[in-house]
This record gives structure tokens, C-alpha cells and sequence, in this order.
């Protein structure tokens, strides 16, 4: 399973997802710290969810990292998270 997957398959269960998009914005970041080759080590995550209703914005980063968890977290070298309810 790709980065991309996992990423994706974590949000879809630990949130009620109206809208989600997981963008590998790597190959943006050829020859930066981080970057690895064949991607998968930077990503944008767009994710509208009624969980986040009432939340503030550190508060839905927060909830979003406990969703993917410290291992997948781990192995993502940069993650922008647009976050709306």
C-alpha cells in the first residue's frame, strides 16, 4: 500500500469525510531536504469534515496527526493539511 493510500484510508476512518483530497506534491520539492526518490515524502491533504465543527484550527492538526498516527507520520517528510468543517 502507497503512502498516498495509507494517508487516505486513515482519514477515512477516523473522520466523517464530506471531502478529501491527498495530493503527493514531492516531485515539487526535487533536490530539497527530504525529498526521496519516487515521491511519497511530501504531501497536501484537503479534508472537510463535520468533525472538525467547532474545532480550532490547532485543534483539527492535532486531530488529524492522531488519525494518521506517529508511524505513517514518521515516514512523511512534510504534510499541509487544509482543514474545513
Amino acid at each position: 500500500m502507497t503512502r498516498t493510500e495509507e494517508i487516505r484510508r486513515a482519514l477515512e476512518t477516523g473522520f466523517v469525510v464530506t471531502s478529501l483530497e491527498v495530493i503527493d506534491e514531492s516531485e515539487s520539492h526535487r533536490g530539497h531536504a527530504g525529498y526521496q526518490e519516487g515521491g511519497e515524502s511530501h504531501f497536501r491533504v484537503r479534508l472537510r469534515s463535520p468533525d472538525f465543527d467547532g474545532l480550532s484550527r490547532i485543534a483539527r492538526h492535532r486531530a488529524v496527526h492522531g488519525a494518521l498516527g506517529k508511524d505513517l507520520l514518521g515516514r512523511i517528510h512534510a504534510l499541509a493539511l487544509e482543514l474545513e468543517a
